[in-house]
């Protein structure tokens, strides 16, 4: 993970996905660094069958080297492999910003509804937990876009949250997808895709 962090200009603040002034202290950094050290390690050595760990040291399903290898070609392709979507959430959560790709994913759910019923409550649950202001997991959207999902929360359609996920899919893309591919959490994955768990140390 870069620690370049205080370099952020405070003009530059409003376009990041993930940093927050408060999260600029060297102390701040070393708890993030250990933070996703621990949940990677944590994911490693679980016995539960959906587990990264099971799948590293199950070579019949482990991802392969060029499965890790082409999550560094997109964020598309990273976001489309079980788990490397896994790992980038695990990842943004050491940075504090998961709600980028929860929202991400929610919006994903919401476009394979086709009930009326089933598309508004799962629109108000969307815009209660990641769009209005003060929301537990708020996202980083302009007036604009959030205005333009509360006029549509009564009758939403497939593409309500549309622009709203363009645009978190840009700072994801923009932001943590490069931090997380130039991370020491990809390189250890990597590593272990190769079978060389003994990088990923207790």
């Amino acid at each position: 993970m870069r620690e370049n962090l205080t370099s952020v200009s405070s003009a530059d603040m409003a376009f990041t996905d993930c940093v927050h002034p408060t999260d600029l202290s060297a102390d701040k950094k070393g708890i993030k660094r250990k933070n996703w050290r621990h949940r990677i390690r944590f994911l490693l050595k679980t016995n539960s069958s959906h587990s990264i760990l099971h799948l590293m040291k199950n070579r019949s399903y482990r991802p392969s080297v060029d499965d890790v290898n082409q999550w560094a070609q997109s964020l598309d392709k990273l976001l489309g492999h079980k788990y490397g979507k896994a790992a980038f959430h695990i990842f943004l959560k050491s940075e504090f910003c998961e709600e980028n790709i929860e929202f991400w994913t929610a919006c994903e759910d919401f476009q394979t509804l086709t009930a009326h019923k089933d598309m508004v409550s799962k629109a108000n649950s969307i815009y209660e937990e990641f769009i209005k202001s003060e929301a537990s997991k708020e996202i980083n959207l302009d007036f604009f876009t959030k205005n333009a999902i509360v006029q549509c929360l009564h009758a939403p359609t497939s593409t309500s949250f549309a622009e709203a996920q363009k645009k978190v899919y840009s700072l994801m893309e923009n932001n943590s997808y490069p931090r997380f591919i130039n991370s020491d959490l990809y390189k250890e994955l990597c590593a272990a895709a190769k079978g060389e768990g003994k990088h990923i140390k207790s």
